[in-house]
């Protein structure tokens, strides 16, 4: 592997080119340890939103599958009530805590991604090779999930499949770096005396030892300390509290949803009770008044088949819940709704215990015009075809003539101006 050469470029190339004291071997442990702690909770609520979507049922799938992997998908419950929006609200709010982490730590191993010649062997080919899915996995994934919070799509590509399978890229990498580099996490540990360098003030920051190698992180030239490492991990720590601050009032709600300027979804969304958050607007579904007015007729298919008018609707028992809605961007909100128990309906159209529910939505196209849900969802006491919000009619942009609302349900399965409900074998007729 001379190919390259022995003498470096100028530039960052050459190892005097890093001459920050602060970097180290430990430095990099500790924030790569912090770090990971914040991928496990990211991963493991985003593996746990596509359970959510029980992409086993119907046409719920939006990553391609065979069906083959499908008894790994657990099926969702419906309580707690708030279990989708804590699951959300901890995937985004997280994630975007953690840009603060994963800054720092590419810039604690800059050095390393610099090292000269690029590769001196297979086996460092190979490995470089899996750093570079590991940054370009995080990018990409990071990237990603923040044009999606702020409902902007730059890419042409489905961002749903996208995320998913570069997520099982960027874990794969990470699984395997975390495995390399145990040893040497180990090692910095003890030999800086797990974390006593944060116990050092400026004037005690000294540089790392330097390894025999080329590609030390620590540096070959440093330059006097103007920081600590502690000050540095305060920074770090504070830009990411920053960041959480920004977008967590989303999710919890209430006087915080104000510091949540990250936000794409603010309380601006509606007149009285129905104001708050609108993902989807009547408008951008291409839905019209005209199509939700005293004309539409709610279809309910099972082995009786009724269409039913709102005025029919108001008539049946109503059932009043409150109940969050959280959509997959991090945001919630609590409100009270009113409207026919699912279960109610599902009597009526002679549907057995055992069915899924089709819903349908009045909006032409999309790929969410249509969601399936569980015998179990139908089941639960609060499943509404919800009428009312807040003790007043739907607006057209929450879902008016007639809405979905499910405990812990995905958002977007909450579905909108509902055309149809088909139980059982009625969704292929």
């Amino acid at each position: 592997m001379r190919f390259f050469g022995d003498r470096p470029p100028p530039g960052p190339f050459r190892p005097e080119f890093w001459r920050s004291p602060l970097r180290g071997p430990w430095l990099t442990s500790l924030l790569g340890s912090i770090l990971l702690v914040s991928l496990v909770i990211v991963a493991a609520t985003g593996f746990l939103s596509h359970a959510a979507y029980m992409p086993q049922l119907g046409a719920n799938a939006i990553v391609p599958r065979d069906g083959s992997l499908d008894f790994l998908i657990p099926d969702w419950q419906t309580g707690p009530a708030w279990l989708y929006a804590l699951n959300q609200g901890l995937h985004v709010t997280v994630g975007i805590g953690a840009i603060a982490l994963l800054l720092a730590k590419l810039w604690s191993v800059l050095p390393r991604l610099f090292t000269w010649p690029p590769v001196r062997s297979p086996a460092q080919a190979l490995e470089r090779l899996a750093l570079l899915l590991l940054v370009g996995g995080a990018l990409f994934e990071f990237a990603t999930g923040i044009f999606n919070v702020q409902i902007y799509y730059p890419f042409r590509f489905n961002f749903v499949v996208a995320h998913f399978y570069g997520a099982w890229v960027f874990l794969a990498a990470l699984a395997l770096h975390v495995a390399v580099k145990a040893p040497v996490i180990r090692r910095s540990y003890r030999a800086r005396r797990g974390l006593a360098p944060l116990r050092q003030a400026l004037e005690a920051t000294r540089p790392e030892p330097r390894a025999p190698r080329g590609d030390s992180l620590a540096p070959a030239a440093p330059t006097a300390p103007t920081l600590s490492r502690r000050g540095l991990l305060g920074l770090v720590g504070a830009g990411t509290a920053a960041l959480v601050v920004s977008v967590a009032g989303q999710a919890i709600g209430g006087p915080l949803r104000a510091t949540a300027f990250l936000a794409p979804r603010r309380d601006d969304a509606g007149d009285g009770p129905n104001d708050f958050q609108v993902n989807k607007t009547a408008d951008s579904a291409r839905v019209t008044a005209e199509m939700t007015g005293p004309s539409w007729r709610l279809t309910v298919a099972g082995r009786r088949r009724l269409e039913l008018d709102r005025r029919a609707l108001l008539a049946l028992p109503q059932h009043t819940a409150a109940l969050p809605i959280a959509c997959v961007e991090g945001w919630s909100t609590t409100q009270e709704w009113t409207g026919v128990r699912l279960a109610d309906l599902a009597r009526l159209a002679a549907a057995a215990p055992e069915d899924t529910l089709l819903v349908e939505s009045l909006q032409p196209r999309g790929v969410l015009r249509r969601a399936t849900l569980s015998a179990g969802q139908v089941a639960d006491p609060d499943s509404l075809l919800a009428l009312r919000v807040n003790g007043v009619d739907l607006s057209l942009d929450h879902g008016f003539p007639a809405r979905i609302i499910v405990p812990a349900l995905p958002g977007v399965h909450n579905t909108k101006w509902v055309a149809s409900l088909s139980f059982g074998a009625a969704a292929d007729a």
